[in-house]
């Protein structure tokens, strides 16, 4: 078995907070999520304050608020606030505001949000600034009659993923005004299939990345009995997607992101004792690569998303030298106990 290598991780996860490569470009809108995979990764290597500098620190937060949409005072934007994916959106942007004002069909995305969200925690940010109310607004307007959450005003993408962003927000703030919990567990239960675990939305085929999120968003709701309709064999579904990391989907190869995304949906639902470990672990240290980070699978070129669910697939085996995760919230746990002090505090 290859031995973890933590210093080629570091190096690869500060070269690309500092500058991604030229194939990240047509990724830009989603520069919010990118970062949190870097800063994520470096908290559970125990290596972010470290590594960044108070200065960056500072400029990051900044960066971070520049992309919040406000509630205006007329409320003419109540569809549209919180956070944009980056700083690029087809229009001219002051790099060094620390916010900008509204343009019609400027608009958050509840995703960009939620990682935005994270990563003001995990650069020490005690969310002051954040307009809590427009983004309990947006989401009120977000959610459908359905109960699913879209992620924009007008989008047609109403899935398994945004109702997670959605509960994972309104945890972050503790504040869960914008949602409407019980049609949210109804979503949920529809979203199950015959083989009693989720599909990205009702009546398609159960996924492991639509799992974790079907799971994590009834366990942020607290709502895990009522929701789950046969834990069980949900429980059998995700067993049997492993054969040494996991797959996804039945038949596919295994893919070190499902180590993560159906390794959480098991510890979530208290069975991740059933997991082959061993043969987990071996396959991830498989997927690592010569410059640090891990490839999807081994021998693949590594990229952020993928190298932090690695990262992340080893947390929840308790991998010596990998921080602790808050598993349904998909975020180290420092951040978040240190964010549940300070409002203790309050």
């Amino acid at each position: 078995m290859k031995e973890f290598e933590r210093e080629k991780h570091i190096r690869y996860f500060v070269a690309n907070l500092r500058m991604l490569p030229t194939a990240y470009t047509e990724t830009e809108t989603n520069r919010m999520t990118l970062a949190f995979f870097c800063l994520s990764s470096l908290e559970l290597l125990g290596a972010l304050e470290k590594e960044i500098s108070e200065q960056d620190r500072l400029d990051w937060i900044e960066w971070i608020y520049a992309q919040q949409i406000r509630l205006d005072s007329k409320g003419l934007n109540r569809e549209h606030c919180g956070f944009r994916g980056s700083s690029y959106s087809g229009r001219a942007f002051d790099p060094n505001a620390s916010e900008t004002e509204y343009i019609p069909y400027d608009s958050a995305h509840i995703a960009s949000t939620y990682t935005a969200l994270l990563n003001l925690l995990l650069l020490g940010d005690d969310l002051s600034r954040v307009d809590r109310d427009g983004i309990v607004g947006t989401i009120q307007c977000l959610q459908q009659k359905d109960g699913s959450i879209a992620p924009t005003k007008d989008s047609l993408e109403k899935d398994a993923r945004f109702l997670y962003c959605a509960c994972a927000v309104s945890y972050i703030l503790d504040d869960w005004r914008g949602l409407d919990i019980d049609l949210s567990v109804e979503y949920a239960k529809r979203l199950q299939t015959y083989e009693h675990t989720f599909a990205q939305s009702p009546n398609n085929e159960a996924h492991g990345g639509s799992t974790f999120c079907g799971v994590g968003a009834l366990t942020l709701m607290g709502k895990q009995t009522e929701g789950l309709i046969n834990k069980e064999k949900l429980i059998k579904w995700c067993l049997n997607q492993q054969t040494t990391g996991f797959a996804g989907r039945p038949n596919k190869d295994a893919d070190a992101c499902y180590c993560f995304w159906i390794g959480a949906a098991l510890k979530m639902v208290d069975a991740y004792q059933l997991v082959n470990q061993e043969n987990c672990r071996g396959f991830l240290l498989d997927c690592q690569t010569k410059i640090g980070g891990f490839g999807k699978t081994p021998g693949s070129y590594p990229d952020v998303m993928h190298s932090y669910m690695g990262l992340a697939a080893l947390s929840l085996m308790e991998y010596p030298g990998i921080g602790e995760l808050e598993v349904a919230i998909n975020t180290p746990k420092r951040s978040i106990e240190k964010q549940k002090k300070e409002r203790r505090a309050e």
